[in-house]
């Protein structure tokens, strides 16, 4: 059973950065995954932020986070990242972690779509914080 761990979450001013970690544990050796960054603020719905397919190097960025957010994995620790830059009030949500299991067209698509409703495994989150 796969398990994500997010930490790196706090409040920070605008305009500054802040990387998240995400720790995993129990992949399986015959599935492929997707690995994504998620966001949920109180009273919204929960939105994509990026996503890679663990192992390769191709990334997917939901609309207008690219640029500002830059999604990274160090497959040997099992890691991944989300480094956040250029950090305004509108970005404090609770962050997640989460991956999509299964065979090559299933990852993908889940990568490519950031759909919340392909991930299966879910980090507790950890919550930014950006005052106005």
């Amino acid at each position: 059973q796969l398990q994500l761990m997010e930490s790196g979450g706090g409040s920070v001013q605008a305009g500054g950065s802040l990387k998240l970690s995400c720790r995993a544990s129990g992949y399986s050796s015959s599935k492929y995954y997707c690995l994504g960054w998620f966001r949920q603020s109180p009273g919204k719905e929960r939105e994509g932020l990026a996503t890679m397919v663990r192992g390769y190097r191709s990334t997917f960025y939901g609309n207008s986070f690219e640029g500002r957010f830059t999604i990274s994995q160090d497959n040997n620790e099992n890691m991944l990242y989300l480094q956040m830059d250029s950090l305004k009030s509108e970005d404090t949500a609770t962050y997640y972690c989460a991956a999509a299991a299964g065979n090559w067209a299933q990852v993908d698509g889940a990568c490519r779509d950031l759909n919340v409703g392909y991930f299966d495994y879910w980090g507790q989150g950890t919550q930014v914080t950006v005052p106005s």
